[in-house]
């Protein structure tokens, strides 16, 4: 993200396709006075008549598992989510420290391994690294992690005495991947983590961006002993909010070898870290919430619809710049996900970062090179397009200036 950042800072007129960011036009229709005022007026109806002592309590320090559980518990059972209760969610700065307090908690030996989806999220990576946790690359297919892979490494890390704690997947159009597990595959997984006593931790920030009316059920709907449900809103709020969350109901032993509830282990941590996720970010995302029937699927339909169409026009422009020239045939290749942010182009060559620094210096287009999300060098000649951050008119122009990038260097 550092490294995304500064590029992006110092080429600010290229197109970017970098980053996996919400869109300005959506976070600027957050009325964020509006949505405190909303979840103030509900404290002050369940609980107490006093709206300023409510307001009041939202500038202090709040609790460390967070004060907007009841609400998120609600919404994932109005979405079909989860069978939640407020007592096993915590609440955090966004996923990215739901995911280092998870596997903090339920990584208690070192002969435990964490199984990634390769390519995988570089947050989980990063988080893994920090905690000093082995990983090992599980394949991705169009239909998420490849079961004989895993099913391989299992027997595998049996055979040397260790064994694979947990998965981390993503079933919604994955980042980076744009992967989307199928029912019959979410379920084959499930089965295979119900016998093998594989954690899922099932990272759902990118399930709004397909329709409510054919979207799958979750991993934690159908295997929910199996399952740590983990997500964010940054993608359906605004990511400065910093509100993340976890569902955890399963009890797991704690370093000191006691069986406790995962979600107050996770709470127990935070406050080590963090202390608390901002009162007030809570607040608003609880009003943002609240403002739309307490569904996050109601609360990311514009989202939805934004993404959509943003997705159909960079596949549309790749295809108008790329698919019809005998210049590229054979040369360039992507995927066409239904959702999400992302598409995956492989290339015949190297793609690191004096390749992307000549397509910005030279060609004033951002992209971002796939070997940031891999654990070995199967992505070496792939790169990341991001359709999220731009409006048709610049995902257009960027692709044109791909085409001129394209040509120069292959």
């Amino acid at each position: 993200m550092n490294f995304l950042n500064e590029v992006m800072r110092r080429h600010p007129k290229a197109i970017s396709f970098a980053p996996g960011a919400p869109h300005p036009d959506l976070i600027g229709e957050v009325d964020v006075v509006h949505c405190l005022n909303t979840y103030i007026r509900h404290q002050a109806q369940v609980h107490a008549p006093d709206e300023r002592k409510h307001l009041l309590e939202h500038l202090e320090y709040g609790p460390a598992q967070g004060i907007i559980n009841e609400l998120l518990a609600e919404a994932f059972r109005n979405d079909g989510m989860a069978q939640a209760e407020g007592r096993n969610i915590t609440v955090t700065n966004g996923a990215q420290e739901a995911l280092f307090l998870t596997l903090r908690a339920i990584f208690t030996s070192p002969n435990q391994v964490l199984a990634v989806t390769n390519p995988g999220y570089a947050g989980i990576l990063g988080a893994a690294r920090m905690l000093d946790i082995r990983t090992t690359p599980v394949a991705d297919t169009e239909n998420g992690p490849s079961l004989d892979d895993l099913g391989a490494l299992i027997g595998q890390a049996r055979s040397q005495n260790r064994s694979i704690r947990a998965l981390y997947v993503a079933p919604d159009f994955a980042n980076p991947s744009g992967n989307f597990m199928d029912l019959a595959s979410r379920k084959s997984l499930c089965r295979l983590a119900q016998d093998e006593g594989v954690i899922l931790l099932e990272d759902t920030a990118y399930g709004f961006s397909s329709p409510a009316s054919t979207r799958p059920p979750t991993l934690k709907q159908i295997a929910p002993a199996s399952t740590i449900l983990i997500g964010t809103f940054s993608k359906v709020g605004f990511p400065g909010a910093r509100v993340g969350f976890v569902l955890a109901e399963q009890r797991v032993q704690s370093v000191a070898g006691e069986f406790l509830p995962l979600a107050s282990q996770l709470a127990t941590l935070k406050s080590m870290i963090s202390i608390n996720t901002s009162p007030l970010g809570q607040a608003v995302i609880g009003g943002l919430l609240l403002e739309h029937g307490l569904s996050i699927s109601a609360l990311g339909e514009r989202h939805r619809v934004l993404y959509q169409s943003n997705l159909k026009c960079l596949l549309l422009a790749l295809d108008e710049q790329f698919g019809s020239s005998r210049k590229f045939a054979g040369m360039l290749e992507w995927n066409r996900p239904e959702g999400g942010f992302f598409v995956r182009i492989r290339t015949p060559m190297a793609v690191d970062h004096s390749l992307l620094a000549r397509s910005a210096d030279e060609f004033g287009v951002l992209w971002t090179p796939m070997r940031f999300f891999s654990l070995d060098q199967s992505c070496d000649n792939e790169l990341r397009l991001s359709c999220s951050y731009l409006d048709h008119a610049q995902i257009e122009e960027g692709a044109s200036r791909l085409r001129d990038f394209f040509e120069a260097t292959l």
